[in-house]
């Protein structure tokens, strides 16, 4: 799958979201329409609604309450009064209470009403109504029950051991002016007789007096003690016509449609806006995938990102962050390919170099070889061992450069394990230096050791330290003239760090020597002898002091000297 088509598929998971976000929309419209089915149902029966309800409705500041008469009408029509209680039972506001109800409610007067039965059949209810910035009060609702009155005046006309109803036809018209229903029903759960159309199947479920109870709440039931036969009395309510009344002209399609068509605008916008900036961005990432690190360009050669002015464009201004994080990585890049065609002439030049360096001294000891074994001549003890000290001196060098090689490789790689001992640093120097010093070599240069004003003991790995040490000393006397002075000096940082400084008066380093003084393969155009040394030997002193965990800084100017500082833990 091409880049392209990856962009337009995660353009399609976007639209996908999008679509859940519609879908959200409308189950919020879906959740509106059940508020106002909520309110439907408490036009029908305010003992149905929720406390929220009824916070809508009523106002309360301080000891002021205020119902409106929306809620009043609703009270009314079914027959039923409320009242208005602060938490100490205070009375606040009543509508349709009856005359004997006090001013002030007692906390057990209120259980008792809300407990007790009555034997009128009323129906109570009660919510407890919060606000933002006032204190709670209690809503208390009572309504007659039909269902209880019509049982009381159907009681009588009931032939419990016959289990049947003896209705009058007065009795029956009343029953379904009230749109009621009456079922009796045996010990065993069977439906022995009934009137009224709407009356629920009792003997298909009954286990569902729980469902008697939720589709049809006002209801009763009287129990006949003798026969155990029970009389259910229903009032059916009349089906809520919400739905067809407000959405039979299809307005809920044209919701749906009104959703949909800014939905569809705006996934295009979107595409537009963000898609097609990051189109370009990311053909320009796939450019540094395939080594064109180059920006992109229009079709007329002109960089795609910029104004003729060198503006960013207005569409990818929102992305400038990320277009100047690419415009770093390109000119890195371009910078590590430059680097890297000139790391790989130097490497070349090197191998030609040590391929120059072992063929000399390999043509020496070819040579004295042949010397020594031919036949015609006869060579005197002196002049064997002559030749044979140069063959030493030349296959030691030669060993030098193969060492060099292997221990490059084997800390390129952390092969090289360190076995650390404390070690007391100024003897270990001290020797270090005299070794220099009673080199005939090094008869023409000056040596001054500063050891520390205390005992330094130190875990140090003793073979490659020295390797360290010996490198640095052995630069200073190759890379200087005869006279020069090397300064070595030991010194701590609290109980932390010990610090090594290697100074030398000679003729020091040009910046181009120096910046590339650590890297693999360079040798420096200053010395005396080019053909001497492997330009691995400063690369392996930073990596072994780096295994030591430590640091080596060098700094120096053309005739002013060099100096080296190295910087390692002493545990």
């Amino acid at each position: 799958m091409n880049l392209h088509k990856r962009f337009m598929l995660q353009f399609f998971i976007q639209l996908l979201l999008l679509s859940a976000v519609f879908f959200v929309t409308i189950l919020t419209i879906w959740a509106i329409i059940g508020f106002s089915l909520s309110e439907q149902d408490a036009r029908q029966d305010l003992a149905k609604a929720e406390s929220s309800y009824f916070t809508g409705k009523i106002s309360v500041d301080g000891k002021n309450v205020t119902i409106e008469l929306e809620l009043k009408e609703m009270a009314e029509r079914q027959n039923g009064w409320l009242m208005v209680v602060d938490v100490e039972g205070q009375v606040l506001a009543a509508f349709g209470a009856p005359e004997q109800a006090s001013s002030r409610i007692q906390e057990n007067e209120l259980a008792a009403w809300l407990l007790g039965t009555d034997p009128a059949g009323k129906e109570r209810a009660y919510w407890k109504l919060e606000y933002f910035d006032e204190d709670p009060v209690y809503l208390l609702f009572e309504k007659a029950n039909k269902a209880m009155g019509l049982a009381a005046v159907l009681k009588p006309d009931v032939n419990w051991s016959q289990k049947q109803l003896e209705l009058t036809a007065d009795l029956k018209k009343k029953l379904q002016a009230e749109n009621a229903w009456v079922q009796l029903v045996d010990a065993n759960g069977e439906v022995v007789d009934r009137f009224g159309e709407e009356a629920p199947e009792l003997s298909e479920s009954m286990d569902g007096l729980d469902r008697l109870a939720a589709e049809w709440p006002m209801a009763s039931v009287t129990v006949d003690e003798v026969t155990q036969t029970a009389l259910y009395v229903g009032v059916a309510e009349p089906p809520s016509s919400f739905l067809e009344d407000n959405f039979a002209d299809r307005k809920l399609i044209y919701v749906f449609l009104l959703l949909l068509l800014p939905l569809v605008i705006g996934t295009f916008w979107y595409a537009r806006k963000f898609g097609m900036p990051l189109l370009v961005m990311m053909q320009w990432i796939q450019n540094l995938g395939s080594r064109q690190y180059e920006a992109p360009q229009d079709a007329s050669g002109q960089p795609a990102l910029y104004t003729k002015k060198g503006k960013l464009k207005r569409k990818y201004r929102l992305y400038k962050d990320l277009v100047g994080t690419l415009e770093q990585l390109t000119d890195t890049l371009k910078q590590h390919k430059v680097q890297r065609r000139e790391l790989n002439q130097t490497r070349e030049d090197w191998i030609s170099g040590l391929s120059h360096d072992l063929k000399t001294p390999l043509s020496s000891i070819s040579g004295y070889a042949q010397l020594l074994e031919a036949e015609n001549y006869e060579w005197s003890s002196t002049e064997a061992k002559e030749f044979a000290g140069i063959i030493h001196e030349k296959s030691g060098y030669m060993m030098e450069l193969l060492e060099d090689l292997t221990l490059t490789f084997r800390l390129k790689n952390n092969a090289l394990p360190l076995s650390k001992e404390p070690v007391e640093l100024n003897e270990f120097m001290r020797r270090t230096i005299i070794q220099f010093i009673n080199e005939p070599a090094n008869a023409a240069f000056e040596f001054d050791f500063q050891p520390a004003a205390r005992s330094i003991v130190a875990e140090i790995d003793s073979k490659w330290f020295q390797r360290i040490v010996d490198n640095l000393i052995a630069n200073a006397v190759k890379y200087n003239p005869p006279g020069t002075m090397i300064t070595v000096s030991l010194s701590t940082i609290e109980q932390h760090l010990f610090i090594v400084r290697i100074e030398d008066d000679g003729i020091g380093m040009d910046p181009k020597t120096l910046n590339k003084l650590f890297e693999r393969y360079y040798r420096g155009s200053n010395t005396v002898d080019s053909g001497n040394g492997s330009g691995l030997g400063m690369a392996i002193t930073k990596q072994l002091v780096g295994l030591h965990g430590g640091s080596i800084k060098v700094t120096s100017e053309s005739g002013s000297g060099t100096t080296v500082r190295l910087m390692v833990p002493m545990q």
